[in-house]
């Protein structure tokens, strides 16, 4: 021990603050090492628990964590240096490592929101996936602000001057981007009243619009119209258009009119009857809706009579199947009745006959 003072205090003084350097150096490498082979560790016995928001926590933590030990220990080193030289710039390293510390903060803050946001949209059926993913945004874009302002304040700005600025600036940026800030409200009143969701088919009796909603933006949405053709709506459009959603529907309905020949209008009321319980006893048919099978007016080629009922099935392509085998079956009432389906005809009525001389 003796020697290494000796050998120590023989060192020049130059030397003696470099070698502080290299072993202030060599300990930040061991502990940024030993940070992540800890954090990795823990990871490993926290990924058996069936929890999944530890796990989250420290995914989140590693990379800022080890950016943090660098800062740290790179401002010792550079304070060492600063004793020895003096230099004026190595005076703003304490503001550097400041800012660097919030910088890690919000790495942090940020990873930790979108593995909760994964997290959450993972478990679908439990919460919408778009609110999700609005409020993720929402909060992501408050930690960046508030953030933004603590590090000016570090640096030394005055955050009321910059807030005063902000307003300015805002009511400027307000008169010139007055559409984009109309679309981003409108995008936050979709995400947040969900009119509709990616997939669902819509359609607007006030605007020329229908079709498949492909994605939702906070400027556009995207929907794909049956023509496979993609349409870009401003989100501001839905702020004032009705929107129809038939995905959503409980039902499909069926309203035909059946015109029989007046011939057969004694056997209306049997048809009516077999056609409505033709209807109770079938399998797509809910009867739990309003049903109604009526003699409903009396045309100028036939004697009518309506089906009003809904299917089962909301889906276009079965409900079609299902609509044709209700009129065939329909159809095979009327024909074991006896009776035949009218069509447009004219019949002349001749009240005194009209004798021809040759």
């Amino acid at each position: 021990m003796t020697n290494f003072e000796s050998w120590l205090s023989g060192l020049d003084r130059e030397w003696f603050w470099v070698i502080q350097i290299f072993f202030i150096v060599l300990a930040t490498v061991f502990a940024s090492f030993f940070a992540k082979r800890g954090l990795a560790r823990m990871l490993g016995k926290l990924g058996r628990t069936r929890t999944q928001w530890d796990d989250i926590v420290l995914i989140a933590m590693t990379r800022p964590l080890t950016w943090m030990v660098w800062l740290v220990g790179l401002d010792i080193a550079v304070d060492v240096i600063y004793i020895e030289t003096q230099s004026p710039i190595f005076t703003y390293s304490d503001s550097i490592r400041n800012v660097g510390i919030w910088f890690c903060i919000t790495w942090f803050v940020l990873a930790f929101i979108r593995g909760a946001e994964k997290e959450l949209t993972r478990k679908s059926d439990q919460i919408d996936r778009h609110t999700v993913e609005a409020m993720s945004k929402l909060v992501r874009l408050a930690v960046l602000i508030t953030s933004g302002l603590v590090i000016l304040q570090t640096l030394g700005f005055s955050i009321s001057g910059v807030l005063a600025m902000g307003g300015i600036g805002g009511i400027a940026i307000g008169f010139a981007a007055k559409d984009l800030l109309a679309n981003f409200f409108g995008g936050l009143i979709v995400y947040l009243d969900r009119p509709f969701t990616v997939g669902d088919w819509i359609r607007s009796p006030d605007r020329e619009l229908e079709g498949t909603v492909e994605q939702i933006g906070w400027r556009i949405t995207v929907i794909r119209n049956f023509e496979s053709q993609p349409i870009y709506v401003p989100n501001s459009v839905f702020t004032s258009i009705i929107v129809e959603n038939p995905s959503r529907m409980a039902n499909r309905r069926i309203y035909e009119t059946i015109g029989l020949r007046y011939s057969d209008l004694a056997g209306m009321n049997k048809i009516v009857e077999q056609v409505n319980a033709m209807l109770l006893g079938h399998d797509e048919i809910d009867s739990s809706q309003t049903m109604i099978v009526n003699f409903n007016e009396f045309s100028d080629s036939s004697v009518d009579f309506f089906v009003y009922c809904f299917t089962k099935t909301t889906k276009w392509v079965k409900f079609h199947q299902v609509k044709q085998e209700v009129m065939l079956r329909i159809a095979e009432v009327i024909e074991n009745n006896q009776a035949e389906i009218a069509f447009p005809t004219s019949t002349i009525q001749i009240t005194d006959p009209v004798r021809i001389d040759n």
